[in-house]
């Protein structure tokens, strides 16, 4: 965990003074208004959305895995960021906006929910199928939201929220993210009973707990978080897979015990592909989604081949 923490001040310190605009110590110290105002306005919140988006989003992923009993299950690859999709187009259209947030967050909890029934019904002795109806699921769903905005005009509107880019946020478009607080508490203080779910029903009953009550609220959890990082940010895909698998790969699979070090890792892998956005071309900026998807797509086949071979 320290040296996660020692990373993360590096990094966050990095971001803060890479940009096109030009920012200095220096002139932080000097008390320039414009170093200032740059900081305030711009790099900082930009700082905060990545710290927030990443522990968020990675966090919410260690939560499907638990309440799924899968280790491939996430937010991107159960439906819920196709759901909030939906739900941001069905505000679009009855709304004139995609600010009814309460619709967004019941269209992501509805979905999710649909998803955990399912793989819950249906019993695989094959784990990987689990996310494979996940896609499958999201796929059905993403085609559904692609045909509303086909035909209502809307397809640059839902455009914006595939590719994730920090470089349009600034002080006040970001502060819905800091709802990843108050669900990470939330998280931590049911951390032993999201485990118990994790381990079976039959488990969790026995324990005198509510099972039903623990998944749902769960999924509320992933739900939220998930959909205020998609709503704000745009897709982060795959983040919410691979970190907390590489945390359970080392710490094992205590849930409290690898909330803290699932969001200081998540915060840092977005951090570096943010980085990596802002430098590659620069002064131009990439999509940081793009990075994203390519770490995270190639640790995904990693551990696919890898459950394969234990499987053996």
């Amino acid at each position: 965990m320290k040296w996660l923490f020692f990373s993360l001040c590096l990094l966050s310190l990095g971001s803060l003074f890479v940009g096109v605009s030009q920012l200095s110590v220096i002139s932080l110290i000097e008390l320039d208004s414009d170093a200032w105002d740059l900081l305030i306005t711009s790099r900082l919140p930009r700082l905060l959305a990545i710290l927030l988006a990443g522990a968020g989003l990675s966090i919410a992923g260690l939560v499907m895995q638990q309440i799924s009993q899968n280790k491939f299950a996430a937010p991107s690859t159960s439906g819920t960021i196709e759901c909030a999709m939906l739900g941001y187009m069905l505000s679009l259209l009855l709304f004139g906006n995609g600010d009814a947030l309460w619709l967004i967050f019941l269209t992501a909890i509805i979905g999710t929910l649909v998803f955990v029934k399912l793989i819950q019904s249906i019993q695989f002795k094959n784990a990987i199928f689990v996310p494979l109806i996940g896609i499958i699921f999201g796929n059905i769903i993403q085609s559904l939201v692609t045909f509303i905005a086909y035909k209502f005009d809307a397809l640059q509107n839902l455009s914006n929220w595939s590719l994730a880019n920090f470089s349009n946020i600034l002080q006040g478009d970001f502060e819905l993210l800091y709802i990843a607080i108050p669900c990470a508490i939330i998280t931590y203080l049911y951390a032993n009973q999201i485990s118990a779910v994790g381990i079976g029903k039959s488990f969790a009953t026995n324990l005198g707990l509510k099972y039903g009550q623990i998944v749902t609220i769960g999924v509320i959890l992933v739900s939220m978080m998930a959909a205020t990082v998609v709503m704000i940010v745009g897709e982060l895909p795959f983040l919410g897979l691979i970190v907390p698998n590489i945390i359970a790969y080392y710490q094992g699979d205590n849930l409290k015990k690898n909330l803290p070090n699932t969001a200081l890792l998540g915060a840092c892998v977005v951090l570096v592909c943010d980085l990596i956005s802002r430098i590659i071309i620069f002064p131009y900026e990439l999509p940081v989604s793009m990075f994203i998807s390519i770490i995270g797509g190639l640790v995904f086949i990693v551990l696919l081949l890898k459950r394969e071979a234990n499987d053996r």
